[in-house]
């Protein structure tokens, strides 16, 4: 794999597994790094150009890539039913094998994590297993419980799914779109979904967090973030005006300079 874009493989759920990877600034081996972390129909490069912006904004090193059944990465089999751990999955298998397979030791040097949406839970629960690998977090519209309007959204995503062109949207950004949509949307929507729940999970949580949410957030409430400051009290909140569910493209320079200050304060902190 190049420094720059490529895969990497990982042995997960007992077969091999494509994972699409994009490095940022891969040269900056004196600056934190920084792994992203997509929505649950995201991709390395649903992210466009802001993983990049925010890199050189804070002389970062970026790590971008795609869960398996996205982007380039291995799809998901046709007969294969997302659980109601999925994102617990991801969290405590899938990105300890990246790591490894790519030679980070995040013990050594613990990494960055920038999660949004289900890549914002996934980082809350990557930081809640693994305290000693996280030098901190940064997470955008994260879940911690199931609200009605996380599920009304998602149920309007899948009449738009099957009657509108969001498929042929979705393609430009995805191997297989209907794995990508599917595994996302079916586990959603599942009844017994309803009562996921991580809120005492993270309550073992360590790391410096900065935790933001539009305020018009389309796919859940304030209520997810001040939950987090709840069970989390050093947590720093963000509530974002005039930002629906993804503050990178809908406030880009706000989040930028939010986050860079977070990251640098605490950067800054562990060498004093």
């Amino acid at each position: 794999m190049t420094r720059e874009a490529g895969f990497a493989q990982i042995d997960w759920a007992g077969r091999d597994v494509r994972i699409e990877c994009q490095w940022i600034a891969g040269e900056r081996d004196d600056g934190p790094l920084l792994v992203f972390l997509h929505e649950g129909l995201g991709s390395v490069a649903m992210w466009k150009d802001f993983p990049r912006r925010l890199c050189d904004a804070g002389g970062y090193r970026g790590l971008v890539y795609s869960r398996p059944g996205y982007g380039r990465s291995t799809p998901r089999a046709p007969e294969e039913v997302w659980d109601l751990d999925f994102m617990h999955r991801q969290a405590h298998e899938v990105l300890p094998a990246l790591l490894r397979a790519l030679g980070i030791d995040a013990r050594a040097t613990p990494p960055w994590l920038f999660g949004h949406s289900d890549g914002g839970s996934i980082a809350l629960l990557y930081a809640a297993r693994f305290p000693g690998q996280l030098a901190g977090a940064v997470v955008l519209a994260p879940h911690i419980f199931v609200e009605d309007i996380s599920v009304e959204s998602i149920r309007q995503a899948r009449t738009a799914y099957q009657e509108t062109a969001l498929r042929q949207r979705l393609a430009a950004y995805h191997d297989d779109p209907d794995s990508a949509f599917w595994g996302w949307n079916r586990i959603w929507l599942e009844p017994p979904f309803r009562d996921w729940n991580i809120e005492a999970e993270i309550g073992t949580i360590t790391c410096p967090l900065l935790a933001v949410q539009g305020v018009d957030d389309e796919y859940g409430t304030l209520a997810q973030i001040r939950g987090i400051a709840h069970r989390v009290p050093r947590a720093r909140l963000l509530e974002l005006p005039a930002c629906g569910h993804s503050p990178h493209r809908d406030q880009p320079v706000r989040l930028i300079e939010e986050t860079t200050a977070f990251i640098d304060h605490h950067q800054r902190g562990d060498l004093t």
